[in-house]
């Protein structure tokens, strides 16, 4: 699919058809997470693709979106809360590719990026680039013919246990993924000239 018609396409599906996800679309889904850009290129995604209708449906029981049992897989998508020990390692490597050539970054190292940074904007950072790496799964799935459904309301504790996740890592969403059994409308949008503020 054309990369503008995948993203004019995309729409939030709650209703799936029970056919299965062949593992290539899913090897696919994921390697588009794993492709997704993350600042200093700190990969803080982490995935659990659930495929047992058992713990589909204990899933679904951690959320008010109870639909999401039927769809054929459910990605759970987590943030590593320690990529950032990872920092060292991934500045050498981008360094070694000459990311950082000609820029202020040239001689920087891992103390100068986090010198006076707040903990709270560290972590926020984390959450973002594991976000971005969620819309490459919506607009991968999409480009595959499959729907989701980014689901933000869960119980963090329960849903834990349930997958059985170390204490380092946090839930950033659910993503039912499928074979949709509706095809909703677009969705209305704000016009242009209501979203840009101004130009300077």
């Amino acid at each position: 699919m054309e990369f503008n018609e995948v993203i004019k396409s995309r729409r939030s599906i709650r209703r799936f058809k029970s056919d299965p996800i062949p593992d290539s679309a899913i090897n696919e889904i994921m390697d588009a997470a794993r492709l997704a850009p993350s600042g200093l290129n700190l990969q803080s995604g982490r995935y659990i693709v659930v495929k047992d209708p058992s713990v589909r449906k204990e899933i679904s029981q951690t959320t008010p979106s109870h639909f999401i049992s039927t769809a054929p897989v459910i990605i759970v998508c987590c943030m590593d809360t320690k990529a950032f020990e990872t920092t060292g390692a991934r500045i050498k490597e981008l360094a070694d590719i000459g990311a950082f050539v000609g820029t202020s970054f040239e001689k920087y190292n891992s103390e100068d990026f986090f010198a006076n940074v707040d903990p709270f904007l560290l972590k926020a950072n984390l959450m973002l680039n594991g976000t971005i790496a969620v819309e490459n799964i919506l607009l991968k799935a999409t480009d595959l013919g499959l729907g989701s459904c980014w689901i933000a309301t869960f119980d963090q504790e329960k849903l834990k246990k349930i997958v059985g996740l170390e204490d380092r890592y946090e839930i950033l969403t659910i993503l039912p993924i499928g074979y949709p059994d509706q095809n909703p409308g677009p969705r209305p949008r704000l016009p242009l000239n209501e979203i840009i503020l101004k130009e300077i």
